[in-house]
């Protein structure tokens, strides 16, 4: 364990000017979806219970990417919002281009987006990208969800911005 900090702390002081490509402006409010696609409050409240409807709504998921953004979190969105986008992938030639994109943002370990998924999950993923396939990532996908409808969605029910859709 003290062997990898140190092998980190050596990688990140071998590049002092690259350390401000990490610093990334965040508003502290999320900030708020055209409002040309504004859901009515019953809409707004189906969300409530049902992270699917969430997510399937342009403005429910623009507001909830918001608020992980402004959370730090946004990265279990992303990845499911690039597995469903992967799914609808028909070249091989381009799936496998996306899954080996995919794998080394979210999977691989220390990916600079790397979602939170058990080891046991990740070697079936892993497995699956031999000969990627529309399915490869969806053991990881469901975990993922599982993981927002838990934990992120009940944040978002309870922030600022999505008591003011529902008024």
């Amino acid at each position: 364990r003290a062997k990898e900090i140190k092998t980190k702390l050596g990688t990140l002081l071998q590049k002092p000017d690259s350390a401000i490509d990490f610093i990334i402006p965040y508003s502290e409010k999320p900030e708020k979806p055209p409002k040309a696609q504004k859901p009515s409050p019953d809409e707004a409240l189906q969300w409530r219970n049902s992270l699917e409807k969430l997510l399937q709504n342009p403005y429910g998921l623009a507001s909830f990417r918001s608020f992980l953004r402004s959370e730090f979190s946004e990265e279990n969105v992303e990845f499911w919002v690039a597995c469903e986008d992967y799914k609808k992938t028909k070249s091989p030639m381009k799936m496998a281009e996306k899954a080996k994109k995919m794998y080394e943002e979210f999977i691989q370990t220390e990916a600079p987006k790397e979602v939170n998924i058990d080891h046991f999950t990740k070697d079936v993923t892993m497995k699956n990208l031999v000969e990627p396939s529309p399915s490869s990532f969806d053991m990881a996908q469901k975990r993922i969800f599982a993981l927002m409808e838990k934990d992120s969605l009940p944040r978002f029910v309870r922030s600022e911005f999505y008591q003011e859709l529902i008024k």
